[in-house]
């Protein structure tokens, strides 16, 4: 089978070009020049050189392509020009399907999020159908991602064989950017962490992610949106668990959610609006944190058979990874490993 791959040198996107390439697949990745290949060094893999932006960069590779796992998004939570935000993750999908259409491909498979999704007013657990609209989109790396679901679900609807897949919060070896979530590792593990807010998040392992990628090309239907996630944990339960796996100590303070915002606000205005740089954090981010981003993934388990391994395995691989890799100031005060911790 040969498939074609977005956004494969990214944290979940080289996880899928590696299953890809295990099983015996031509994989074809889109990468642009500024791409970070370190993900893919070794891999038995055809890379082609253009921009997603640029149908005509990659019109040749589509053709005779069986699947294509369209996985690029820019994902950031702050930004000096949302437009690009826009461009990339709304018209970069349009094109890209459009293309897809054209070349003849069998399946396609759009990489959404969960933060696209709706969660229910009182509070609780979203679900793919939980009634959500754009104006409900906190910031504009949520309100992208809406939009280019939506472009995803018209193409559906006009007839092209799109499944959508919505990733909760992955984690695991790999994240070399790294994500927000990612950060907040890192953060913890270089001690720069000294507080928390009260919020939640839906922890996945980032391997469990790729493969629910391989069974919705799979098995998924046409149309429909499939969350991959796993566990609901407070921020504080995750801080807690990267103690006992580290040997070290989870912060005890819990930062009133309008002091973070007022914290927020100022990072982001200083050292976003008057340096021009990116802020450690960025309002958005706060403003997301206000919900617990809770979600059921019974249709993808269902249906899928999406695996649900372990996510303190999952955080035990991330601090590794992290510490292996230079990410960590003084890794020798980590005593990563799982230990006697208790699995999530």
């Amino acid at each position: 089978m040969t498939v074609f791959v977005t956004g494969g040198s990214g944290f979940i996107g080289s996880r899928v070009v590696r299953m890809l390439a295990a099983r015996g697949d031509r994989v074809r990745v889109l990468v642009r020049p500024t791409s970070p290949l370190q993900n893919l060094e070794g891999l038995p893999i055809d890379l082609v050189r253009g921009d997603l932006l640029d149908r005509e960069s990659y019109e040749d590779a589509l053709r005779g392509c069986d699947q294509v796992y369209h996985l690029a998004a820019d994902y950031r939570l702050w930004s000096r020009s949302p437009k690009t935000l826009y461009r990339v993750n709304v018209d970069g999908t349009r094109l890209l399907l459009q293309a897809a259409g054209d070349a003849g491909v069998n399946r396609i498979v759009y990489t959404s999020s969960v933060g696209a999704l709706g969660l229910p007013r009182g509070g609780g657990q979203g679900r793919e159908n939980t009634p959500v609209a754009l104006e409900d989109m906190v910031g504009h790396y949520k309100r992208s991602k809406f939009l280019a679901e939506e472009v995803a679900l018209q193409a559906a609807e006009a007839g092209l064989p799109v499944v959508i897949v919505n990733p909760s919060t992955p984690v695991g070896p790999g994240d070399i950017k790294p994500t927000p979530t990612g950060q907040m590792i890192l953060d913890f593990l270089n001690r720069r962490m000294p507080a928390y807010v009260d919020t939640g998040l839906n922890l996945v392992d980032v391997d469990d992610v790729a493969a629910g990628h391989l069974l919705a090309a799979e098995k998924g239907r046409v149309g429909q949106k499939y969350i991959l996630g796993c566990r609901d944990l407070t921020l504080r339960e995750i801080l807690e668990s990267l103690a006992r796996l580290t040997g070290t100590t989870a912060p005890h303070v819990r930062i009133p959610w309008p002091v973070a915002f007022g914290i927020g606000a100022v990072n982001t205005l200083f050292v976003g609006g008057l340096l021009k740089r990116e802020p450690r954090v960025p309002l958005e981010g706060v403003r997301m944190a206000r919900k617990k981003m809770f979600f059921n993934c019974s249709r993808a388990i269902e249906e899928l058979g999406l695996p649900q391994s372990s996510v303190e395995q999952a955080l035990g691989r991330a601090t590794r990874w992290f510490c292996e890799h230079g990410y960590v100031h003084e890794p020798h005060r980590i005593q990563y490993g799982l230990g006697n911790a208790a699995t999530l």
